[in-house]
């Protein structure tokens, strides 16, 4: 099987949807030698942030002679970017290979694997027969039944609690954070960002009950004696914590408080497996995490925010960064997210909107028509329809570009420029 081959096998099993539980993955997972059973997991969940805070710990972990496996969803223009050994994306030809030797296993099944079922199970066999020291292992949504939680972690780590996914989740934080709480496992380490009242305590209750130790990360954003580096497209902020001049590859106040729980993170692993943490926090320096308020090579900004806290933070880093400047915001949604939500958060950057269709297999995007309609109705912000993302982009404009809504699109905005290798090695 080549590697076109194993992608068209792939989407089949996306017909299969989003199914919640874990027998068939710990089923493949068992059937294919049970690669998890040696490897150390750092399991993490969260609304937002759990993709930021997994390559903070993958780049400080790197930095400090680890050898690190990194699993993380959606992709952006490969679905070899889903699995990462030591900050780059797999081979097409090891991929391949690994989806023929697992379909092989699942081929006998009656019930056959989701997609998400069955690239768990290949991520953790890539991370096995790689030898790599640590897995940095984010869960695809929630956590409870989550295809991820069929592992036992070093420590677990759940960044934040907001809405999103209500039809699976739960349509309150509480609900929500009981799902993402279903990775704590007994006795092992659990770290937890900022969240709501209702969702530390739901959290707190299932740790107490399970034995786990739980530390939550400081409250506000660290940013003692900040400094905002903007040189072209390459970003940096540097701020004092716990006595370390920490500088950060990464945009905005939201991934300082991602940073605190990272920061927490590793100073368990450091003193547990007896690596220098100052070494470790020197990596994250070069830390990167693509279309997260990533520059574009004509300056045009990406962000995957595609919730309303993701737009919140996404806003707070750009009154941060490019203060006082408004954009011309590139918009497409799924028409099941708040989309609403979105737009009053974008709107406080936005000059005008430019509102774009979008939809892959199995999921619908907002008309357009819809996106405008929901703008009027709560502000007089002008905006215009375009058939695509590449007659959107070549629309004039004069505020710089703000592409944003959905990783998805996102995706789509790498290609047209030409930037896809920057989503492939970190």
């Amino acid at each position: 099987m080549n590697f076109r081959q194993a992608e068209e096998y792939l989407a089949h099993l996306t017909k299969f949807g989003i199914k919640l539980g874990l027998e068939q993955t710990r089923k493949l997972m068992d059937d294919a030698g049970a690669p998890d059973r040696n490897l150390k997991f750092i399991h993490i969940a969260g609304t937002n942030g759990k993709g930021s805070c997994a390559a903070m710990l993958e780049r400080a972990l790197r930095t400090v002679g680890y050898r690190t496996g990194l699993y993380t969803s959606p992709h952006l223009v490969s679905p070899c970017e889903r699995i990462r050994l030591d900050g780059a994306a797999v081979s097409e030809e090891l991929y391949a290979d690994t989806v023929t030797r697992l379909k092989a296993i699942a081929d006998g099944y009656t019930e056959c694997q989701t997609y998400f079922e069955f690239t768990t199970v290949m991520a953790a066999l890539i991370f096995a027969e790689a030898n790599v020291d640590f897995v940095l292992w984010e869960t695809g949504m929630g956590g409870r039944f989550d295809s991820t939680n069929v592992v036992m972690p070093v420590c677990s780590v759940i960044t934040g609690i907001a809405m999103d996914h209500e039809k699976y989740l739960g349509k309150t934080l509480s609900a929500i954070a009981g799902e993402k709480a279903g990775i704590i496992k007994p006795h092992r380490p659990v770290f937890g960002g900022d969240m709501p009242p209702e969702a530390v305590r739901v959290i707190t209750e299932t740790a107490a009950a399970a034995d786990a130790p739980l530390k939550y990360a400081e409250p506000g954003n660290p940013g003692e004696n900040l400094e905002i580096h903007l040189d072209g497209g390459r970003f940096a902020q540097s701020f004092d914590y716990h006595g370390h001049r920490i500088t950060l590859g990464v945009a905005g106040p939201l991934q300082r408080r991602n940073f605190k729980i990272a920061y927490d993170v590793l100073a368990y692993l450091a003193g547990e497996f007896g690596f220098d943490l100052d070494k470790a926090l020197s990596g994250l320096a070069s830390v990167r995490w693509p279309a997260r308020v990533e520059f574009l090579p004509d300056g045009s900004v990406l962000d995957g925010a595609h919730n309303p806290d993701g737009a919140r933070a996404l806003v707070e880093a750009l009154a941060e960064i490019l203060p006082d400047e408004k954009f011309t915001v590139i918009l497409a949604n799924f028409a099941d997210k708040d989309s609403r939500g979105v737009l009053e958060q974008l709107n406080k950057a936005a000059a005008e909107f430019i509102f774009v269709p979008m939809a892959t297999a199995g999921r619908n995007g907002l008309p357009p028509e819809e996106l405008a309609a929901l703008l009027a109705a709560m502000a007089p912000t002008p905006s215009r329809a375009a058939h695509s993302l590449s007659e959107a982009l070549a629309f004039p404009v004069t505020h710089r570009k703000l592409i944003a809504g959905s990783l998805f699109l996102a995706g789509e905005a790498l290609e047209c420029y030409g930037a896809e290798a920057s989503a492939l090695n970190l």
